[in-house]
């Protein structure tokens, strides 16, 4: 009963991570299906605990920082660290993991409807895997500094590194954690992804062509940036903010050039797959 309250407690105390959570259950059911969307989650969430239990005790791979437990008693804790912070990596992976495949895949455009084509070329590549650990990374160059800052926002001092870093007080060894705990999901999803697909057979309720689909994940991925590039211009923090739009615009850009390759093939309607 304790730990349902807590979990209860994690809800409410950072409704703002459940939206995004829920927002991307849909899209990984609709685009993997149900089993793979939860498979997703497990070995996100798992690596990600693993990744920060690590840090906070020998300082691999993000360099030494530990959480300030003042929330123990309202939210879920695993060990030392928020239940809720190693769950967010799920969604952040994923976003990072569809935009990868955004610049890499084949896509489908009428108008604005833009939609993947056969990613059976690409989506377990180690091009996909590295360069969405990497644009994984740039997410948290945008969230990590304000995170850092909480407690002038409704997040609240979290945690602390040992050392004051050398970006806005983040060191630089944190934004190379991120790539390699990044790289490390993506590569164990796709691999596991991969065998399910090799076995004859293999069906999973829930995965769909929706319109729109190539551009549904890359959307979450800027709402977050938005979302905390909003709350650092509003805690004061202009040049942090200048420096997370610059970034957010450059990014955006690659996108934009992207969508004006001439390979695009048109929009045909396809069957519901997977039912």
């Amino acid at each position: 009963m304790e730990t349902f309250n807590l979990l209860i407690g994690t809800v409410l105390l950072r409704p703002y991570v459940f939206v995004f959570l829920a927002i991307y259950l849909t899209l990984a059911v609709w685009h993997f299906g149900a089993k793979r969307a939860a498979l997703f989650t497990v070995i996100a969430y798992c690596i990600a605990f693993l990744s920060e239990y690590s840090s906070t005790r020998n300082g691999f791979p993000y360099g030494y920082y530990s959480y300030i437990d003042t929330t123990r008693d309202q939210e879920l804790w695993i060990a030392n660290v928020p239940f809720m912070d190693s769950l967010s990596y799920s969604f952040l992976t994923y976003v990072a993991y569809t935009m990868a495949l955004f610049l890499f895949a084949p896509l489908k455009r009428n108008g604005w409807d833009i939609r993947f084509g056969d990613t059976s070329k690409v989506h377990h590549s180690l091009k996909v895997v590295f360069s969405g650990a990497v644009l994984f990374m740039l997410m948290d160059v945008v969230i990590d500094p304000v995170a850092f800052r909480g407690d002038r926002w409704f997040l609240g001092k979290i945690y602390t590194y040992q050392e004051e870093g050398e970006y806005f007080n983040i060191p630089l060894t944190n934004f190379g954690g991120w790539v390699i705990t990044g790289a490390a999901i993506l590569f164990t999803f796709t691999r596991v992804n991969r065998w399910l697909e090799s076995r004859p057979g293999f069906r999973d309720a829930g995965q769909r062509e929706v319109p729109y689909q190539a551009l549904l994940g890359p959307a979450l991925y800027f709402g977050v940036l938005l979302f905390n590039l909003a709350v650092t211009f509003y805690i004061g923090e202009g040049v942090l903010g200048l420096c997370g739009t610059v970034l957010t615009l450059a990014i955006l850009g690659v996108l934009v050039m992207r969508l004006r390759r001439p390979d695009l093939l048109p929009v045909k309607t396809s069957p519901v797959i997977g039912e």
